[in-house]
């Protein structure tokens, strides 16, 4: 099963600092035939504006994904970590027994991301977080995993779900492949540039919702830069 979820459709909060599209219920956006896919509970595309941000608020239980697009993204939390994550790459956050933070853009440009939140595999556990730099030219062609909590992923971010954060860039011409499995949930979403999918095509930041498959082949019909994940 694929279904595409065009942009236009997403909920959508203007707050002038932030400008968001929700591609789940969330916040004021209230969906029933979008509350999640499989252990994927958010997947916010946000553009905040220069030098303003989320002050402070808490979070427990939920594993919280941030890849930046555009700009720069600065953390802090209750933990006492501070840390800047610029365009391309990616932070987690693993809320457990509970943390606070906040998140602002101290940029001069506008900074876009997607926040993805997703299930915890078990709750009861210390808050944690992390980033890393994901140089573009290594996810050239092909996926690289980027936050996983699946044995064998250990390069990637830690994660505690049973679930995969996945990015590529790809060129117009090129096709990639992603081995999934059928019991599994795949929500895939094009930052950029367009795709197609078994026939199905899609455009910037569409959402493609997939289950029940063994295997992708997506085909590059504009040069692209796709994240995805993969989940139970």
């Amino acid at each position: 099963m694929i279904e595409r979820r065009p942009f236009d459709s997403l909920g959508h909060a203007d707050h002038g600092w932030l400008d968001a599209r929700h591609h789940f219920s969330f916040a004021g956006y209230h969906d029933p035939a979008r509350m999640g896919w499989g252990a994927i509970r958010v997947w916010n595309d946000d553009a905040i504006g220069p030098r303003s941000g989320f002050p402070p608020h808490s979070h427990n239980d939920m594993e919280i994904i941030t890849y930046v697009r555009t700009g720069a993204i600065t953390h802090r939390d209750s933990m006492g970590n501070e840390g800047r994550t610029a365009a391309g790459d990616v932070q987690v956050m693993s809320a457990g027994t509970g943390v606070t933070h906040s998140e602002f853009n101290l940029e001069d440009e506008t900074t876009t991301l997607f926040q993805i939140w997703i299930l915890p595999s078990r709750g009861g556990v210390p808050p944690a977080w992390g980033q890393r730099e994901f140089p573009a030219g290594d996810r050239s062609g092909q996926f690289v995993t980027l936050a996983s909590g699946i044995d064998g992923d250990e390069d990637a971010l830690s994660i505690r779900a049973d679930a995969r954060v996945a990015g590529a860039t790809a060129a117009k011409g090129e096709t990639l492949v992603y081995d999934t499995a059928r019991s599994r949930h795949v929500y895939l979403v094009p930052a950029t540039g367009r795709i197609r999918i078994d026939g199905i095509e899609f455009g910037p930041r569409d959402g493609a919702a997939i289950t029940d498959v063994d295997s992708l082949s997506i085909e590059i019909l504009e040069d692209a830069e796709i994240v995805l994940v993969d989940a139970l």
